[in-house]
């Protein structure tokens, strides 16, 4: 799980393997890229099933989701937040995600600061988010 990061005209940039290019080097941005890494080489998801910052419209409204996950048949999947390792994986985090879902209408959640993982399965039937133990592993149609 080799990170590429270079110095850029006094900048710190890190190589994204779903977007295909070098991006700042923020203390979320390197959360994100090991998210995408661990989705990838732990789980199995193929990066091509993966979109980075992908825009949504909630209440008319353009928002951004960190990492969107997709199944085998292209249909949302995961949404992941991201947040700097200094923030603290609260209600409010959950709540984004939540919101993001109203949208995207996925299974399942995962909240990360790099440091904290919380994974959640979205029970739309009740309502409810319930709390899991990991995310699934990537089941690719034959």
């Amino acid at each position: 799980m080799n990170i590429e990061v270079r110095d850029s005209e006094g900048h710190r940039e890190v190589f994204d393997i779903v977007r295909n290019r070098y991006v700042a080097l923020t203390p979320e941005e390197w959360v994100r890229q090991h998210a995408i890494r661990y989705l990838h080489y732990e789980l199995g998801y193929p990066l091509e099933l993966m979109q980075v910052e992908g825009a949504i419209t909630l209440n008319g409204m353009t928002r951004r989701c960190d990492i969107v996950v997709y199944d085998a048949s292209v249909r949302p999947f995961i949404i992941v937040e991201c947040k700097r390792e200094t923030v603290a994986l609260t209600q409010k985090v959950l709540d984004q995600a939540c919101r993001y879902n109203l949208v995207l209408q996925v299974p399942y959640l995962w909240l990360t600061n790099g440091v904290q993982q919380i994974y959640c399965r979205v029970d739309s039937e009740a309502k409810r988010v319930v709390g899991i133990a990991k995310l699934p592993e990537c089941h690719k149609k034959s």
